[in-house]
């Protein structure tokens, strides 16, 4: 009975992949209605699901407590405004809007109706950044001198999804797609920085939108911290690496979850999460005498239900979430800097 009733706004891939599974196998919900303008296909794998052709219909559901946003992300403002005055708890994913106004506005309208506010940023759960936050912590590197985030891709092509790639759409761009993963990951090890630039780029032949970018955030103590996304990059080089004074850490993007989850794998296998052997990150310590010891540090695993179980603590508890409405302001500013 303490479950909370929920519904999702499409079953694209984020839908398939990363809300669904979640809240058809997490007791803490009860996964009832979603929205399938076009195709009906989400009773093929819950035939019990509600499904409704319009937004409003979802909305007007009486019994739903939460709304989970994963529509294009220039409508993140306005169906979270939506279903907040609908009466609506909000899970919302990332950019949760396009301009530092609009979402001052959205966590004023959550405080004004009392409904939770809470933004996705499912990769605070990815193995990868797990084993760097745990090495990190552990103080094995030292004083921190440089940390490099990646994420590189090789797309030379225009997508076919025209709100990334059109000018004409907000929070576009490769920086709106995965500068929030980077930001909010180095929010969390880090906090604030004292300081920060940014480049973008257009690469690609005929793309109206950004295709790269690079952030440097300058911390106390002299710590650099680097951000880069890149949409051509052909040999893809090691997404994290962390240089303190006395060690280095290095590891590959080597999350599981998203090929489990393609490949159907539940969230209750006891396999999920779980890397494969081979993929273990390298920490490199070196001695008084300048000799090397290396370590291989077998990834942390991963799972998106914590953030899962974060929302329903957050409803029903009134915990607070882990993704605070100070990190979100940070990073908004920053990626409309």
């Amino acid at each position: 009975m303490d479950a909370i009733v929920t519904g999702l706004l499409a079953y694209g891939m984020s839908g398939k992949l990363f809300h669904a599974p979640f809240l058809s196998t997490n007791p803490h919900f009860k996964f009832k209605a979603i929205v399938e303008r076009h195709e009906k296909k989400a009773s093929e794998r819950y035939p019990n699901l509600i499904s409704y052709n319009h937004t409003y219909e979802l909305l007007n559901d009486k019994e739903i407590e939460l709304v989970v946003i994963n529509t294009p992300s220039y409508t993140h403002y306005q169906l979270a405004k939506e279903a907040m005055e609908a009466g609506k708890h909000v899970l919302l994913e990332k950019p949760a809007a396009a301009t530092s106004e609009e979402v001052k506005r959205l966590f004023d309208i959550s405080k004004e109706t009392g409904k939770k506010l809470m933004i996705y940023q499912n990769r605070r759960y990815d193995s990868e950044f797990l084993s760097v936050k745990e090495v990190i912590e552990s103080g094995r590197l030292g004083e921190l001198v440089e940390v490099h985030f990646r994420y590189d891709r090789y797309r030379l092509g225009i997508g076919p999804k025209v709100f990334k790639e059109s000018s004409g759409y907000p929070a576009n761009g490769l920086m709106y797609d995965l500068g929030p993963h980077m930001l909010d990951q180095a929010f969390v090890l880090f906090g604030k920085p004292l300081s920060y630039d940014k480049v973008t780029g257009i690469h690609r032949p005929n793309s109206q939108v950004n295709d790269y970018f690079h952030f440097r955030l300058a911390y106390p103590n002299g710590l650099n911290v680097f951000l880069t996304g890149s949409l051509l990059v052909a040999e893809r080089l090691e997404s994290s690496v962390v240089n303190g004074t006395i060690g280095s850490f290095i590891k590959g993007r080597t999350d599981v979850q998203e090929a489990q989850l393609i490949a159907e794998m539940l969230p209750t296998d006891p396999a999920y999460g779980v890397e494969a052997p081979g993929s273990e990150g390298k920490l490199v310590i070196m001695g008084a005498d300048n000799q090397k010891e290396t370590f291989m540090i077998p990834s942390a695993k991963a799972n998106y239900n914590d953030i899962f179980d974060a929302v329903y603590h957050t409803v029903r508890h009134n915990a607070l979430f882990p993704v605070s409405e100070e990190h979100i302001a940070w990073q908004i500013e920053m990626l409309e800097a």
